[in-house]
């Protein structure tokens, strides 16, 4: 069953049934970290680009203030006392990951394991990850909630698809 969860041609990257444990939220943390390391402001224009040209469903804000999505360049200069930018992408109707322009050197975003439940949502989700991952042809992780640095799963560059990178946990 394995090798065929990694080819596409509406086959999924991940199984519901053996990640399941990494999205459920009382271990996770119903909010993990997802990240880009290694990027610039080039690369978060490009994920900015990409998202206008998918057509997802997107809104920017500053504090309580919506916004037009400006340049990377224009977010990422301003100043350091200046409230932390967000932009709200919906991939689909039921999925929201929220971009936080917290650094040019990594794109950083949040997704809620809450929505991110069964093979459906799963399949959604690691698409997404692997659109941004082949735009930028860098890898996408995801930590779990306040646990930066130890990712459980992503896209992997090599392989063109979204891979565990941690093994499951066996309840």
């Amino acid at each position: 069953m394995d090798q065929v969860a990694g080819q596409h041609g509406g086959v999924a990257d991940l199984l519901w049934d053996d990640v399941s444990c990494f999205f459920d939220p009382d271990l996770m943390g119903s909010l993990p970290d997802v990240r880009v390391p290694d990027c610039s402001v080039e690369d978060w224009q490009t994920v900015l680009d990409l998202i206008e040209e998918r057509g997802w469903k997107c809104q920017f804000s500053e504090g309580e203030t919506v916004l037009p999505v400006p340049r990377a360049e224009t977010v990422l200069s301003r100043s350091v006392d200046a409230e932390c930018p967000q932009l709200r992408v919906w991939p689909t109707a039921e999925v929201l990951a929220i971009f936080r322009f917290l650094d040019d050197e990594v794109i950083d975003f949040d997704v809620d394991l809450r929505e991110l439940q069964g093979q459906e949502r799963l399949d959604v989700f690691c698409g997404f990850l692997r659109e941004i991952g082949q735009r930028l042809g860098k890898p996408v992780l995801m930590d779990p909630e306040g646990d930066y640095g130890h990712p459980v799963l992503g896209f992997d560059v090599e392989a063109d698809r979204v891979v565990l990178l941690a093994d499951p946990l066996v309840m």
